[in-house]
C-alpha cells in the first residue's frame, strides 16, 4: 500500500511531524535548500531578462535522489516546508526536480505553529504554491547576487593593498554598515556641553522626604543650550526665553541665593490619572530586540532557539510538541481561537478585573507588513511556563517565558497610573518634584517591558508623599549641584541596528539576524559591551561603497527596492519591472566606477586583467583568453605574498597576535611570534561532531597522507570517518555573502 509523503525542509521538523500524523505518511527532510545560484559565476543573465540559473547545492545528491524515489511511490506530496518565501522557493525547486507524473500529486501546506491539530487540520486544506511569493524571493536572490558579484571585485581591487581579497559588499548589510559608520562619525565629531542640575531634598514637618529639581529660575525654565561653543549672540538669543546653569561658578552663585531663603511652600500641586496599555505580542524584530536587552541573547542565538521551540520539544507523556507559532512573522494578527482561549485562561487565574471588553488588536505601525500568518505566541496556553519548564534547558525556557508573558499581557487590562506633580517656590526659584503610583496593576502584573530604575536624584519619579497641600510650608534639608556633560549619540547594539533597519523599512524577519551577523562575522564591525563600533577595514569598505556608489547603498533607495519585491509577493508588480528598475541605476553607477578605476594589465599580453572566482578562490585573469591564459594570485599582483593574515584574535600562551598559516596537513592558526613561541590550533569545520556532540569535526589525515574526518576532542572523543559529516543546513538567507 502506498503512503502519502510529506516533505519539509528541517530534520527535527520532520521528526516532531512524524509523530502526529501516523504511520499512512511519510516525512522526510529536504535539509534546507536544494537549489542555489552557482558559487563561481554570475548566474543571472542579465542580458535575457534576469533569468536565474539555479544548480543543485554540493551534497544534496543523495537527498534528491531520495525524494525523487519516495514521490515516484507517494499517493500524495505534499511540501510543508516554512510558511514564507524562503519555505516557498525550496517547495518550488521540490516541484523542478520532480517527473511530470510526480507533479501531478503536489500539494502545499502551510504549518503556522507545529501541534497535532495544527498539522491535521492543515493536510485536510492544501493549497497551491504561491508563485508570486517565488517570485519574489528569485526577485531578492538576483539583485544580491548582482550587487555581490559586481561590486566585491571592485572592493578587492580597491583596497587590494592593504587587505587583500576577503571583502564583501551586501545589498542590504552594506547599509547597515553604513549606518554604523556614520554613527560613528557624529560621535567621534560630537563636543560635549557642560551644563549644571541643582538638586535639592525638602521635609515636611512629619519629616517625610520629598526629592526636587531646580526646574524655573525667573520665569524662565532650565534647559541645555542646544549646541557646544555658542557664539554670545547665540547665547544671548536662547537666554530670552530659557535659563542655563553652564559652570560651576553659576551653579555656586544660585546655591547661594537659594540657601538664603527661609520660606519654602507649595506652589502647585496636580494630580493626572492616565492609563498604560500593553505591548503588542512579538513579532521577528521586537522579539530579537527585546530578548537582546532583557536576556542578553545575540539575534542569532534568539532565532536558533526559537526554531527549536517552533519544532518542537519532546514534552514527557505529551509527546514532542510545537509550543510556538512560527517566528518570523512582522504581523500582529491573532487567531479568533487563540483570544477566546486566552479570556478564559485569564478569568481562571486573575478575574474578570483583568480582561477586556472585547479581545485587543493591535493595527500595523509599518507599510507592507506580510499578514500570512500571526504573531509569535505560545501555540497553547496548556502549556504554561511552570509546565513546561523541566523539559526545557536554561535559554529555551527564559525564551518562552518572555513569548508567554508578552503575549498574554497583550490581552489584559490596562494598568491605571497616577501621576503626582509638586512644584515648590522660593520667590524666583521653583523646584519640581514628581512620582508615578500604580492604581490598578492590570497588564504590568505578569509584564513590565521597562527595565529603568525609578527615581532619581533630580525628584523626577521619586515617591510623592500623601497628604500634601497647596502653600504647605516645606524645610530645605539639602541641596547640592550635579555637573553633566551632553551625551554624543549612543552607537548601535544588536538590537538597536535592528530596530532601526525595520523602522527604515530595509530587511524583512527572516533576515534581520543574518544582516547583522553578516558584518560583525566579516570584521566589519565588533562588538565592545554588546556596542556595535566599526573596524579600520569596515570603515574603509563603507567609504568606498558610499563614495562611488552614493545611490544605491542608501537607506532610501533600499528599502524602495524591499518595497518592490514585496509587491511582486502581492502580485502588484512584476519580475522584470522590478530587476530593471534596480539594475538601471547600478549599472550606471558601476559603468561610471569602473571608467575611474585603474586597470591591471597582463604582463604577457598587455590586455587588462579580470577578477574571477575559482575552485580556490578569487584570482586574476587575462581577458584576452583563450589566446593569453595567463593568471595571477591577488596577493602576487598586491605584493603581499609575504604579509600575514591575522585571526583578529590573541595567543593564550604569550598574548600576540594569531595568524593562519600553510603546513602539510592544511592551513591551521598558529603565533605570529614563532618559533619563539609554538602555540598552534586547528581550524574546525563547523560542525558538530555527531557522536558526542561537544567537539567540532576538523580534517586529519592518515600516515599515508589519505584524508579523514575526525573528532577534535580525540582522544576524549574517538569519533573518525572517511565522509565528511552532514551540518544541518542552514536556510540560504536573501543577503548574499561573497
Amino acid at each position: 500500500m502506498s503512503k502519502d509523503l510529506i516533505l519539509v525542509e528541517s530534520p527535527s521538523k520532520a521528526k516532531t511531524i512524524n509523530k502526529y500524523v501516523g504511520s499512512k505518511f511519510i516525512v522526510e527532510a529536504t535539509i534546507g535548500h536544494i537549489k542555489n545560484l552557482p558559487k563561481t559565476k554570475l548566474g543571472i543573465d542579465v542580458e535575457n531578462e534576469f533569468k536565474p540559473s539555479l544548480v543543485t547545492i554540493r551534497g544534496k545528491s543523495d537527498v534528491i535522489k531520495k525524494i525523487k524515489s519516495l514521490a515516484s511511490k507517494s499517493t500524495n506530496i505534499y511540501i510543508a516546508t516554512d510558511p514564507d518565501r524562503e519555505g516557498e522557493a525550496i517547495a518550488q525547486d521540490v516541484v523542478d526536480i520532480l517527473d511530470d507524473k510526480s507533479q501531478q500529486k503536489i500539494q502545499r501546506v502551510l504549518f503556522n505553529e507545529i501541534t497535532k491539530n495544527a498539522v491535521n487540520n492543515a493536510l485536510k486544506s492544501p493549497i497551491k504554491i504561491d508563485e508570486h511569493l517565488v517570485i519574489s524571493q528569485r526577485a531578492r536572490r538576483a539583485m544580491d547576487r548582482i550587487i555581490g558579484y559586481k561590486v566585491s571585485p571592485f572592493l578587492w581591487r580597491a583596497v587590494l593593498d592593504s587587505y587583500g581579497s576577503s571583502l564583501s559588499a551586501g545589498r542590504v548589510q552594506s547599509v547597515a554598515l553604513r549606518l554604523i559608520c556614520e554613527r560613528e562619525e557624529e560621535i567621534d565629531k560630537f563636543v560635549a556641553t557642560e551644563h549644571w542640575s541643582i538638586a535639592a531634598i525638602f521635609t515636611t514637618e512629619s519629616g517625610e522626604k520629598i526629592q526636587a529639581r531646580l526646574f524655573e529660575v525667573d520665569g524662565k525654565q532650565i534647559k541645555i543650550p542646544p549646541k557646544p561653543n555658542m557664539t554670545k549672540e547665540e547665547l544671548d538669543e536662547f537666554l530670552k526665553t530659557n535659563f542655563a546653569i553652564t559652570s560651576n561658578e553659576l551653579a555656586q552663585e544660585i546655591l547661594e541665593k537659594i540657601n538664603a531663603k527661609n520660606s519654602f511652600t507649595i506652589s502647585d500641586l496636580i494630580k493626572k490619572e492616565s492609563k498604560r496599555n500593553p505591548f503588542p505580542p512579538f513579532i521577528t524584530s521586537t522579539l530579537q530586540v527585546e530578548a537582546s536587552r532583557k536576556l542578553k541573547f545575540r539575534p542569532r542565538r534568539t532565532m536558533m532557539i526559537a526554531q527549536n521551540l517552533y519544532e518542537g520539544i519532546e514534552l514527557g507523556d505529551e509527546g514532542v510538541t510545537g509550543l510556538i507559532t512560527y517566528m518570523r512573522t512582522d504581523s500582529t494578527r491573532l487567531s479568533e481561537e487563540i483570544l477566546n482561549d486566552t479570556r478564559d485562561y485569564l478569568m481562571k487565574n486573575y478575574g474578570e478585573n483583568y480582561i477586556t471588553e472585547k479581545p485587543r488588536t493591535f493595527e500595523q505601525k509599518k507599510k507592507n507588513v506580510q499578514d500570512a500568518h500571526e504573531a509569535i505566541r505560545p501555540t497553547s496556553l496548556k502549556y504554561t511556563p511552570e509546565f513546561v519548564k523541566p523539559y526545557l534547558d536554561d535559554a529555551q525556557f527564559k525564551l518562552y517565558d518572555l513569548i508567554w508573558k508578552r503575549f498574554v499581557a497583550s490581552q489584559m487590562e490596562s494598568a491605571r497610573l497616577e501621576t503626582t506633580t509638586v512644584n515648590i517656590k522660593a520667590d524666583e526659584f521653583v523646584f519640581r518634584a514628581s512620582g508615578t503610583a500604580i492604581l490598578f496593576d492590570g497588564f504590568l502584573k505578569i509584564y513590565d517591558e521597562s527595565t529603568e530604575e525609578s527615581g532619581d536624584e533630580n525628584g523626577n519619579g521619586s515617591k510623592i508623599p500623601v497628604g500634601l497641600e497647596l502653600d504647605q510650608k516645606l524645610n530645605l534639608s539639602e541641596i547640592k549641584p550635579n555637573q553633566h556633560f551632553t551625551k554624543p549619540p549612543p552607537r548601535y547594539t544588536e538590537s538597536s541596528l535592528i530596530k532601526e533597519l525595520e523602522y527604515n523599512g530595509i530587511g524583512r524577519p527572516s533576515t534581520y539576524a543574518m544582516i547583522v551577523g553578516t558584518i560583525i562575522d566579516r570584521k566589519y564591525v565588533e562588538q565592545i559591551d554588546r556596542k556595535l563600533i566599526p573596524t579600520d577595514i569596515g570603515k574603509k569598505v563603507s567609504t568606498i561603497l558610499v563614495k562611488n556608489f552614493p545611490d544605491i547603498f542608501n537607506v532610501n533607495f533600499t528599502a524602495k527596492m524591499e518595497g518592490e519585491l514585496d509587491s511582486i509577493a502581492e502580485g502588484e508588480t512584476e519580475y522584470l519591472q522590478v530587476l530593471n528598475d534596480f539594475y538601471g541605476p547600478f549599472s550606471k553607477s558601476l559603468k561610471e566606477v569602473e571608467a575611474n578605476l585603474e586597470k591591471i594589465k597582463c604582463d604577457k599580453c598587455g590586455s587588462d586583467m579580470d577578477i574571477k572566482i575559482g575552485r580556490f578562490g578569487k584570482f586574476l585573469a587575462c581577458t584576452n583568453y583563450p589566446e593569453c591564459k595567463n593568471i595571477k594570485s591577488l596577493k602576487e599582483i598586491s605584493g603581499n605574498n609575504n604579509e600575514p593574515e591575522f585571526t583578529g584574535e590573541t595567543c593564550p600562551k604569550c598574548g600576540s597576535r594569531t595568524v593562519y598559516r600553510e603546513g602539510k596537513f592544511g592551513r591551521f592558526i598558529g603565533c605570529e611570534k614563532y618559533p619563539d613561541c609554538d602555540f598552534t590550533k586547528i581550524i574546525t569545520l563547523g560542525i558538530t561532531c555527531p557522536q558526542c556532540k561537544q567537539g567540532e569535526i576538523i580534517t586529519r589525515r592518515t600516515k599515508r597522507g589519505k584524508i579523514f574526518y575526525g573528532c577534535n576532542r580525540y582522544p576524549d572523543c574517538d569519533y573518525a570517518t572517511w565522509k565528511l559529516p552532514k551540518a544541518e543546513e542552514p536556510e540560504v538567507t536573501e543577503e548574499e555573502e561573497y
